[in-house]
């Protein structure tokens, strides 16, 4: 490369100067430099501030020539150049030159952007934020093969031998908001595929989960196990139960691979269908069947024993179920999961 210099710098002054950049650059990388390092190097090179910001996490990075970060409010950028990896738009670089841009300032931001790019991919993002949603589509499903989930476990800032634990959501509050709250200081990624969210975690405090979330979450391991387990607890959630634990199912789980066809023409289930239409009846249920008790159910319904004792009576005959049987208890409580799973 040096030789290439030499012969270049007597034949063409611009293109040792390129040769020099691209020089420049390669020496960065080979050093691992971080992303400061990065835009402090190319300040000096440049003689003038030069910036970077990864849109991902919004973090701005900008140098002054003496090394130092810049003053702000930044003044326009002089030139831009876009930083790539995968084919996506993750952020920017820029230099900031009151005088006309310099013969190699468009080389030096590409060459800028390139390095910028290998440090994410190396470090992965810092923060907690909404991610590419074919990223982490890449790192959760099933037909990915164990090299490309890693790859896309890096790109998301999650280390590869730290088990990652996959949460369903369904929500109006943005995603980024939920995962900020239920993983402080944690590593967290969200995204939206089709109509669930998907938020990635390697600790999550469920208890801080905001009101009208509904979420399942998968146990911590292998990102596409855990997925499969969030997708089906979140079938799972009400509106009195909205997060729901996959590991807390046990055998309940089994229901969700019943085909809808054979759930619909099930007896019990067909019972609790028609009778659905009246949302205190399944409210009721619902909560007998949690608690097994009358009095209890009564206590949390704010509503006399006496009222819930009569109402159970008329549901028990409506479905042909002795609900204070034991047997009958159980066959309710499945029958009603199993027509919930249906609305899926």
């Amino acid at each position: 490369m040096e030789a290439l210099a030499l012969r270049l710098s007597h034949l063409d002054a611009h293109a040792e100067g390129a040769i020099r950049v691209v020089m420049f650059y390669d020496t960065l990388m080979r050093r691992r430099v971080d992303l400061p390092a990065l835009a402090r190097a190319s300040a000096s090179l440049a003689e003038c501030v030069a910036g970077i910001r990864l849109h991902g996490t919004g973090r701005v990075t900008r140098m002054s020539p003496e090394g130092r970060e810049a003053s702000v409010p930044p003044p326009p950028a002089s030139t831009t150049a876009p930083i790539t990896l995968d084919d996506e738009e993750i952020g920017t670089v820029w230099l900031e030159r009151l005088a006309t841009p310099g013969p190699l300032d468009e080389l030096l931001l590409d060459r800028l952007a390139i390095a910028a790019a290998a440090v994410v991919e190396r470090y992965g993002p810092a923060r907690t934020t909404m991610a590419d949603p074919a990223l982490v589509e890449l790192a959760i499903s099933s037909d990915s093969d164990d090299a490309a989930r890693n790859r896309a476990l890096r790109l998301l800032g999650f280390a590869t031998d730290l088990p990652v634990r996959v949460i369903a959501v369904r929500s109006q509050l943005s995603l980024d908001r939920v995962a900020a709250v239920v993983c402080p200081a944690r590593p967290a990624k969200a995204a939206s595929l089709a109509d669930v969210g998907v938020i990635l975690a390697t600790t999550v405090d469920p208890a801080r989960f905001p009101a009208g979330v509904r979420a399942g979450m998968g146990a911590a391991g292998s990102p596409d196990r855990s997925w499969g387990e969030a997708r089906t607890a979140l079938r799972f959630t009400t509106s009195r139960k909205p997060i729901v634990h996959y590991s807390d199912l046990g055998a309940l789980a089994l229901l969700a691979q019943v085909p809808h066809d054979v759930a619909r023409h099930n007896a019990d289930v067909a019972a609790i269908a028609r009778v659905a239409d009246d949302p205190a009846n399944l409210d009721t249920l619902e909560v007998y069947c949690a608690t097994g008790s009358q009095r209890r159910a009564a206590d949390l319904l704010h509503l006399h024993h006496s009222s819930v004792s009569r109402r159970l009576e008329q549901l028990g005959k409506a479905l042909g179920i002795d609900l204070a049987e034991p047997t009958g208890l159980i066959r309710a409580r499945l029958a009603l999961t199993a027509w919930r799973l249906l609305d899926d």
